[in-house]
């Protein structure tokens, strides 16, 4: 018996084992996964299914296994699967398992207490779901699923049956099928029928589609069936609408809201509600990959090969290369998975405490002990540098990321992509995303890779055709799309007033029309269809979440699903058109070029240009034109932006803005050029974006058009960056209207406040993430003051203070806008406009007095470089100081620091003189005429008088002194005193409190306290408060001493004797050492005459007696008498011997104590002689005390010596050298080196006071540098070079973005890190360099004209040359001739016969 119970348990473990097998087989082959179907079919075969799923004796368990196998691996599958729509196993399947199993559950007994629940269970779930999904397929509609071959329909139905059908049909099955399913409906409870009755209207539908004729009987309870199903629905729905309008009108007071609000509502807070909890677990789930692609080696047995390969990046670099080969194979969505895997593993995210729980458990399955792993491995990395954030899930920067992903391969893949992908727009899209992240926050490691592997490879040319041709599609799709927009604009408004007609009409006939209790008008649709755009969206963003797939540029389900909202949802597309895929596109692309070039990379920016290939791509001029167009500069409407510009194009806008600004930032002349010059209308589209209202969009949306107006202001400002002509400029002053342009600047001033007074009144804060109106305004203002060098009137307007609307807002921006100059890397001059931040205003000016008065100068007299090691500092403070504001109470202690100190000094300056003028403190009150006390009293009231009506600090003062006085004379010196000492250490602990509030001593550490040397002195002065209000009133006089802290004279007189201290120590010492040389050769020869006069004084014991005798005298009479009368004991009477001895110890006591009180007891006799140089250290003492205090020396002290004394002459001499050496040279010394120091601190004062006014702090310029120039020396050093300017201008670079910076940021940013001081202009400056250069433009144009009147002069002398030359010339032909003339004549004398004179005339007339 057990052995056949083993048995049995194993074939049920076995059978266990099977269904669990295919189980997984059916999950693996769940959702669109075509190649693990296609595997799967040569493990299980169709014959394999229907062989088991039609054997008699087969399970519940195993046909439901073999079912939904069925159902997930051949008919909803990804491709069609041709063998299970063109054979006959499914039909099989139908006739001999299908039907026979609904057939017993329709047949079941009505007793569900005993019904087969495996069955039912398998029947309503899987067999209807496979024929719902096999006849609800796709494929097949495209089959001859219902033909059949009569031979099979005569085989099962038998011949007179399948007569009346045609002869190749399988619709006898099918009918059975919808039979059988309407029995089981009938057969099941109500919550089991929705899978049945979905089935049936499945079955109905086909039966429908096909022709296929059905039993009158069967379509009729059909067509019952759903009928009540539809009324039942609809009643239900009926009620629910009532309850939800009642508890609606309970609620609230409007009766035009519908109870469709409250489903809207309620819908939209489910919504919300589920994607705040899913949407951090989802994103957490597929972060896990991201970190298993960071550390893949952890997957493997540690030193394995594939641990080893996959450690050094191969597995990385294996799948960046992979993923060109999943484009060529158009492998899409798994290419696209993988960019996006990439992107992710660049990006860190947060992904809340669930988030971050599910992440440590997944985590914890695929590493061991993962937690304590990374623990480690964060431990062993390096500390990145100052200023990079440390990614949490690689534990490198940003920087590091990227450039570990550009050299595994992913920006080669990125160039690879862009080319390679021009059909497939996802691809392409997710390419450049890739190469965004990438070059976040501008990697120029990442950049100049993409360079060289452009410029070496020849790729160029293609790779940058292919952004060229997406910006051309984008300006043909946009021309086509607005030429439609704007000439249905007309249309459309005529079109829904018909429509408004019509309806009207026909609300007059029929009345509103109804659907299940609520009213569908226009506004219901609006509302809905809104609702249905929320819903998708939210859906869409859970969807991406948990599968990764896109949908094709954000589209949704849901948006491609049926008409939901019907008309209302269509008409809601068409007023809010999203922009098409051939535009959106260009964002990314924008992004992506304008990375590029982030951080003024001048190379890229060139390149982008020029690529200097066969065929040049200009992308810099075909942004222009994309921007020129997409604001509709193409149909004409430059006056018209708010035709173009909308909520769904103007994000594009402004990367298009934000990209033309970056190639021309840094600066890049030739781009700049290109932008001004470009024939398109591009300038002035770039104007009318800051002088035009931009509405609609402005009514609705005004933080858009705030961020439009700042960016375009931003690219003009770019435009004529670090620019010498005024070339650009004037081209930007021609396109706009300057008063236009200045009304922008004071509307903007203007509409921050009235959007103050919109906060107040409606309690709603602006985004902090947008930029606020005043600085737009700000930033306009900054255009208008650098086109105000190029245009007289606009600088005549800028200075104009008639309006008080423009005065206010042109003020405002004035004082909050600094300017200074810097020089470049070529020694060039450049002046930068700048807004000054807004923490720039929590310094204190009690530290810019310190350091301007203490900034020292180096060895080229230069005051800079301490300025800038000083300027770090005052930034911290103004962090400080900025968060100091939060803290009310500390805040308001901090702003009176000057006055607590002021207190302190006048309390302790009236304390000591109380205590000088009253101490020791007697028990009466101070004796005061009556008539003065009552002057006193009306003084006090007139005092009190002025200071109420009057508040000035002397009649406060005056009011103080008097309420003092009034105190000592009503209640004593010693209240009046005790009351002083305790405001006094009141007011020094809130002076402490404000001291470490100003200088941020609350954030420092322990050490930083300690050694903080101001900090000391004001807790000693504190404590000698204390001393003073509970010790002694004598501590008090040491507070005097703040004096010497407070009087820079006092302290230059200290530093008189601390600046030289070594030198006086080293004075002071050689002192000693002669001291110590004459007090040996004094204790070795003059021993004897170190004789001193000490007064010796005696015991008056006759005074001591006197005392006794008055003492014993007084004690009997005041004492004895009392007790005398008591009758205790007297004098005389006998009593006992104690009492007599307690008597006299009282006597003796009393005596003793008067007698301690006696100073006169001792009287001077005389006198006594006492050798002061007994030994060597009394001889050293009495020379140093006596020596040195005596103005001739120690010789004013010895006894003189006779000169008839051996030792008269040594006397003398040793007097003389002491005289001299001691007291006349070396005590000179000492006083000559402090008065000299003094004398030094004096004139380095002055020569400070005086540098500091007739200098430049920044340039080192003198003011006779600035004598007779177009700029004097006061405006010099307040708006050329403001020495706070520069430090505001620091401030600048520390705060802003690196990204955001223009070239001159960049340039100054980089050499502030260096700690490189050569931006600092140099005995420069830009009003000097302008005279000078206008005195060389005058010589040059006088040696002109010069040389041009010289080169007149020369021109005529070279006319008149020639004209000699010629004359010359003539005369020397004529001779010639003659001399010719004259030979021949003698010659024809000689031979011939003589010529006449008509002869001679025609010979001379022919030559």
């Amino acid at each position: 018996m057990v052995m056949v119970y083993t048995v049995a348990w194993r074939y049920l473990l076995a059978a266990r084992y099977h269904i669990e097998l295919v189980n997984l087989l059916a999950e693996l082959t769940e959702g669109k996964n075509v190649y693990t179907e296609i595997k799967c079919h040569s493990l299980i075969t169709l014959d394999d299914v229907v062989s088991i799923v039609t054997h008699p004796e087969c399970i519940i368990e195993v046909k439901e296994a073999y079912i939904n196998f069925l159902n997930h691996c051949y008919i909803d599958t990804e491709v069609e699967m041709k063998e299970i729509y063109n054979s006959h196993h499914i039909w099989s399947l139908f006739e001999k398992s299908f039907l026979v199993d609904m057939g017993r559950v329709a047949t079941a007994p009505p007793d569900r207490r005993h019904a087969d629940k495996a069955l039912e269970n398998y029947v309503i779930n899987s067999l209807m779901n496979i024929i719902t999904t096999f006849f609800n397929s796709p494929f097949s509609d495209q089959s001859q699923t219902i033909q059949k071959y009569l031979d099979e329909a005569r085989d099962f139905w038998g011949q007179p049956y399948v007569q009346q059908y045609s002869s190749e049909t399988r619709q006898p099955v099918f009918v059975q099928l919808l039979h059988h399913v309407y029995r089981v409906s009938q057969a099941v409870l109500g919550h089991q029928r929705v899978n049945v009755e979905n089935c049936i209207k499945t079955l109905t539908e086909v039966a429908r589609k096909h022709n296929i004729s059905i039993p009158s009987d069967l379509e009729a309870q059909v067509v019952s069936m759903s009928q009540r199903t539809n009324i039942i629905m609809s009643r239900t729905a009926t009620q629910w609408s009532k309850r939800a309008t009642r508890r609606d009108a309970s609620s609230t007071s409007l009766s035009g809201k519908m109870d469709h609000l409250v489903i809207e509502q309620d819908f939209h807070s489910v919504v919300s509600v589920l994607e705040a909890e899913l949407r951090p677990l989802v994103t957490a789930e597929l972060s896990v990959l991201v970190d298993i692609l960071y550390q893949p080696h952890l997957l493997f047995r540690p030193d394995s090969e594939a641990s080893i390969k996959c450690q050094n990046g191969g597995f990385i670099s294996r799948l960046i290369r992979h993923c060109e080969v999943l484009l060529e194979e158009k492998d899409e969505k798994l290419c696209i998975q993988v960019l996006k895997t990439l992107k992710d593993m660049i990006t860190d995210s947060e992904y809340g405490e669930k988030g971050d729980a599910l992440r440590e458990l997944l985590l914890n399955r695929y590493f061991d002990q993962w937690s304590k792993r990374e623990a480690a491995d964060y431990n062993t990395r390096q500390s990145p540098s100052q200023g990079d954030i440390v990614q949490r899930r690689s534990g490198k920067t940003l920087a590091e990321v990227q450039c570990d992903l550009a050299k595994k391969g992913a920006a080669v893949l990125v160039v690879d992509l862009v080319m390679k992908s021009q059909k497939c727009n996802r691809i392409f899209v997710e390419a450049v995303e890739l190469g965004i992240a990438l070059l976040e926050n501008g990697n120029r490691e990442i950049q100049d890779m993409l360079y060289n592997k452009l410029r070496e490879s020849d790729k160029s040319q293609n790779f940058f055709k292919v952004f060229s041709t997406k910006m051309k599609e984008a300006v043909q799709e946009i021309r086509n799309t607005v030429t439609v927009n704007t000439s249905d604009i007309s249309a459309k408004s005529s079109d829904d007033k018909d429509v408004q007609k019509d309806g009207d009409k026909l609300t007059r006939k029929k009345g509103v029309h109804k659907l299940n209790g609520l009213v569908m008008n226009d506004e219901i649709r609006e509302e809905l269809s809104a609702a249905a755009s929320v819903t998708s969206q939210a859906y869409t963003n859970i969807r991406a979440g948990n599968t990764g797939d896109d949908n094709n540029l954000g589209i949704s389900p849901l948006e491609e699903a049926s008409d939901f909202g019907g008309r209302g949802n269509k008409e809601a597309a068409a007023d809010n058109p999203k922009l098409s895929e051939k535009i959106s596109v260009m964002e990314p692309v924008l992004r992506f070029l304008q990375l590029l070039c982030e951080n003024h990379n001048l190379y890229l920016q060139n390149y982008l240009r020029d690529q200097r290939n066969k065929t040049n791509y200009n992308l810099v001029s075909e942004t222009l034109m994309f921007l020129d167009c997409i604001c509709g500069s193409t149909t004409g409407g430059l006056g018209l932006l708010g035709l173009y510009i909308n909520e769904h194009n103007v994000s594009l806008i402004n990367q298009t803005l934000a990209t033309l600004t970056e190639y021309c930032q840094g600066p890049c002349h030739e781009n700049q050029n290109c932008i001004a010059m470009h024939e398109s209308n591009g300038l002035h589209i770039i104007t009318a974006l800051i002088l035009s209202d931009i509405n609609p969009l402005a009514k609705t949306r005004m933080d858009l058009v705030l961020e439009l107006k700042n960016n375009a202001s931003k690219l003009l400002l770019a435009i004529m960056e670090s620019r010498a002509d005024s070339e650009n400029a004037e081209r930007i002053l021609q396109s706009m209207n300057i008063d236009q342009l200045l009304d922008v600047v004071c509307n903007l001033y203007h509409q921050e406040s009235m959007d103050d007074d919109e906060f107040f009144d409606d309690g709603t804060a602006e985004n902090e993430d947008g930029v606020s109106p005043r600085e737009v305004g700000h930033n306009i203002y900054i255009l208008c003051h650098q086109l105000a060098k190029h245009n007289k009137d606009l600088e005549d307007l800028l200075s104009k203070t008639g309006n008080d609307k423009y005065t206010k807002a042109l003020r405002h921006y004035k004082e909050n806008t600094a300017q200074i100059e810097i020089v470049r890397s070529d020694r060039t001059m450049e002046q930068i406009v700048f807004p000054i931040p807004e923490i720039c205003k929590y310094l204190t000016n009690e530290t810019k007095i310190r350091v301007y008065n203490t900034a020292e100068r180096d060895e080229q007299a230069s005051k800079v470089p301490d300025f800038f090691e000083k300027c770090e500092e005052m930034f911290r403070e103004m962090q400080w100081q900025k968060k100091l504001k939060s803290q009310a109470v500390l805040s308001t202690i901090s702003n009176y620091m000057s006055l607590w100190g002021r207190l302190l000094f006048i309390l302790a300056v009236v304390i000591n003189l109380i205590v000088a003028f009253f101490y020791p403190y007697t028990s009466q009150l101070p004796n005061v005429n009556s008539h003065v006390n009552g002057l006193l009293w009306v003084v006090l009231l007139i005092a009190l008088a002025i200071v109420v009506t009057l508040p000035k600090k002397v009649f406060m003062y005056i009011l103080g002194f008097l309420l003092i006085m009034r105190v000592i004379f009503s209640f004593g010196p010693e209240p009046a005193l005790w009351l002083l000492g305790s405001a006094n250490v009141l007011i020094k602990g809130v002076h402490l409190v404000s001291i470490m509030g100003n200088k941020g001593t609350f954030a420092k550490s322990f050490k930083q306290k300690v050694t903080d040397g101001e900090l000391s002195y004001h807790v000693v002065y504190l404590v000698f408060c204390v001393l003073g209000l509970s010790v002694h009133p004598f501590c008090y006089s040491v507070l005097l001493f703040d004096v010497v802290y407070r009087e820079e004279t006092l302290l230059n007189v200290m530093r008189s004797v601390t600046r030289n201290g070594w030198s006086i120590i080293l004075t002071a010492a050689l002192a000693l050492i002669l001291v110590y040389l004459f007090s040996i050769i004094g204790y070795t020869f003059f021993n004897d005459d170190f004789l001193v006069d000490v007064p010796e004084n005696v015991m008056d014991w006759d005074t001591i007696q006197k005392d006794i005798d008055e003492k014993v005298q007084e004690y009997v009479t005041n004492q004895l008498k009392p007790l005398t009368a008591e009758g205790t004991c007297e004098i005389g009477a006998d009593c006992t011997e104690d009492e007599a001895k307690s008597f006299a110890k009282d006597v003796a006591t009393d005596v003793i104590a008067s007698l301690e009180d006696k100073s006169n007891l001792l009287i001077e006799v005389g006198d006594k002689k006492e050798n002061a140089c007994s030994s060597l250290l009394m001889c050293i003492v009495t020379t140093l005390n006596h020596g040195l205090r005596s103005g001739g020396g120690i010789g004013d002290i010895l006894q003189p010596h006779s000169t008839n004394e051996n030792y008269f002459v040594p006397r003398v001499i040793y007097d003389l050298l002491f005289f001299f050496i001691v007291i006349i040279i070396v005590l000179n010394l000492i006083f000559g080196v402090i008065i000299d120091t003094f004398a030094d601190l004096r004139s380095e004062k002055q020569n400070s006071e005086e540098i500091l006014k007739n200098s430049c702090f920044i340039c080192g310029l003198k003011r006779a540098s600035f004598d007779n120039k177009a700029v004097n020396f006061e405006d010099h050093i307040k708006r050329e070079h403001n020495m706070w300017h520069y430090l505001y201008f620091y401030v600048q670079v520390n705060v802003k973005d690196p990204t955001e910076f223009t070239g001159p940021e960049s340039y100054v940013y980089t050499l502030v890190r260096e700690k490189d001081l050569n931006w600092f202009p140099r005995m420069r400056a830009m009003s000097l360099s302008i005279g000078e250069t206008e005195g060389e433009v005058n010589d040059v144009r006088c040696l002109s004209v010069k040389l041009d009147l010289l080169k007149s002069l020369v021109d005529n002398l070279i006319s008149q040359l020639t004209e000699l030359k010629d004359a010359m010339s003539k005369q020397q032909k004529y001779r010639s001739r003659r001399e010719i003339l004259s030979t021949t004549s003698n010659y024809t004398q000689q031979y011939a016969a003589p010529a006449g004179p008509m002869d001679l005339i025609q010979q001379y007339q022919a030559t």
